[in-house]
């Protein structure tokens, strides 16, 4: 069995927590960055890419703070995704941590594949 590495991003992002923690935890706020489509069914939120769908099911949510996933096929809740939004006390600068897991020959990708998402949320919010 493959061994899957945990990794984490920090990105800066000019946004309010509550707004920013509307992208993550809602289906509408997913689908304007993260996914062509999400659906969600109480726990369970559905992520369409190009007509494949993945499910992921929330493990954690904290409002205005972070929100957990697990996608259904790991069928381990120990590999999960996580958005995770940290606010300096001193600055009160708003940072984007991301947590991840990937196989090790997939890190830089997955790496490339999340600051590739941020851009784009950050065009769409207009950070």
């Amino acid at each position: 069995m493959s061994t899957q590495i945990k990794f984490e991003l920090e990105f800066p992002i000019q946004a309010s927590p509550q707004m920013l923690f509307q992208y993550f935890a809602t289906p509408s706020g997913l689908s304007e960055w993260f996914a062509d489509n999400v659906n969600s069914r109480g726990v369970i939120y559905t992520f369409i890419w190009d007509g494949s769908e993945e499910k992921a099911k929330v493990l954690q949510e904290r409002t205005n703070e972070k929100i957990k996933f697990t996608w259904l096929e790991e069928d381990n809740e120990k590999i999960y995704f996580e958005f995770k939004i940290q606010v300096d006390e001193l600055t009160n600068d708003v940072s984007l941590i991301i947590t991840d897991f990937a196989e090790e020959e997939e890190v830089e990708e997955s790496k490339m594949f999340w600051e590739n998402q941020i851009e784009e949320l950050k065009h769409t919010i207009g950070a």
